[in-house]
């Protein structure tokens, strides 16, 4: 729902994240192999695991990326006015028994 506050000059995280992705991976994948090296497979086996979700990440990123921007409304558009509860209400249709 528009509000009419959003700012103007709004930027999608997508290349933050894309970068923040990508030092964890390299993090990921350097803390997989040392901790192989060292005969620690717990830690291993968390820091896959770990590498498995920045990958899968990594990839929902680019896809964002490659899909371009989505259509938002211009500042022609006016906000939209929150539906307030607080009105009153209709006349309420109830059941009636069966006589």
């Amino acid at each position: 729902m528009r509000t009419g506050s959003e700012p103007t000059t709004a930027r999608s995280p997508l290349r933050m994240r894309f970068w923040l992705s990508l030092w964890g991976l390299l993090w990921a994948a350097g803390s997989t192999a040392a901790f192989s090296l060292a005969g620690r497979p717990g830690w291993a086996a968390a820091c896959g695991v770990l590498l498995l979700i920045v990958v899968v990440d990594l990839i929902v990123v680019v896809r964002h990326i490659r899909q371009g921007p989505h259509y938002q409304p211009g500042r022609d558009v006016p906000p939209y006015e929150p539906v307030h509860e607080d009105h009153e209400p209709g006349p309420r249709r109830t059941a009636r028994p069966d006589d």
